[in-house]
């Protein structure tokens, strides 16, 4: 069913780098990076309940809903408050489930800023963070609602401001489990930790993505569509993987290269942005 009402857009991410620079007594990865937000968005739409019931009315293959982010951030936000309100959320997937894009993280952020409107539960920036980190190491980020570098476990987070970009982002065809990959042994968890000011001094060069390596020996058709990108340009893998971008300065260089995709690829394109569209008042 298609709920009535506005669609709330939960924005991708993209990470220009990642560094595992150690990890923490508690098997916590430490991290650092660059998170950019790109328009490439989930449509979330909510219908306020009086009975105080939170369902998820739409189905999204291998997402039980009581496991959906989302309804959790919801049912968090419900505890933290208690309103005697309730939700049903439909949840229209864009974003590619298992790529390293955070489509997950951002369709909780974003059932938590519109809530907190709907609700009138107005809990402010700090609180919400704070329901945000109890349900994922990213789900912050979206709630900080600017691109950022991001140290800690993903919880340190600082804006940064990112020239405006448009990607050439490619979807190889297999998801990829995040925890499996940090628990890689094979993973390195030694980078040297940098400063921000050397990201932005030499507009990311030098700076990798930790988690290719792993990802490209466990899954191969990742690697080859790696390869098949780095032909095209700068390219990197987001995240824990699977998908893989590539950045030029303006749209027709992107859509070129998506325009070459062979058979059996797929991609997209999309452009960066400077704030969260449920954020640009900030």
């Amino acid at each position: 069913m298609r709920l009535p009402g506005p669609d709330y857009a939960a924005p991708a991410k993209l990470n220009l780098f990642l560094h595992v620079v150690g990890r923490r007594a508690d098997g916590y990865h430490l991290l650092q990076s660059v998170f950019v937000l790109v328009d490439r968005c989930d449509a979330i739409r909510i219908r306020v309940r009086s009975d105080g019931a939170i369902a998820r009315v739409n189905e999204l293959a291998g997402v039980p809903s009581e496991q959906d982010l989302a309804i959790r951030a919801a049912r968090a936000l419900k505890e933290l408050t208690g309103t005697p309100m309730g939700a049903d959320i439909e949840i229209e997937k864009r974003i590619p489930m298992g790529g390293g894009l955070g489509g997950g993280s951002s369709d909780a952020a974003t059932v938590l800023l519109a809530l907190d409107r709907l609700w009138a539960t107005r809990v402010g920036d700090e609180a919400l963070r704070g329901v945000g980190a109890s349900l994922g190491a990213d789900v912050p980020f979206f709630l900080f609602g600017r691109n950022a570098w991001v140290e800690g476990i993903g919880e340190r987070l600082v804006p940064i401001e990112v020239p405006a970009r448009w990607y050439a982002v490619l979807v190889p065809p297999v998801p990829v489990a995040t925890a499996s990959i940090f628990a890689a042994p094979e993973l390195t968890r030694n980078t040297e930790a940098l400063k921000m000011e050397d990201f932005s001094a030499h507009a990311g060069e030098g700076f990798h993505n930790d988690l290719e390596g792993v990802v490209f020996g466990r899954y191969p058709v990742v690697r080859e569509h790696f390869e098949w990108l780095r032909a095209r340009g700068r390219a990197r893998m987001t995240g824990s993987g699977s998908c893989l971008f590539a950045a030029y300065d303006d749209r027709e260089e992107a859509q070129r290269v998506i325009d070459e995709l062979p058979a059996g690829m797929n991609g997209f394109v999309a452009r960066g942005l400077s704030r969260h569209p449920m954020r640009t008042g900030i």
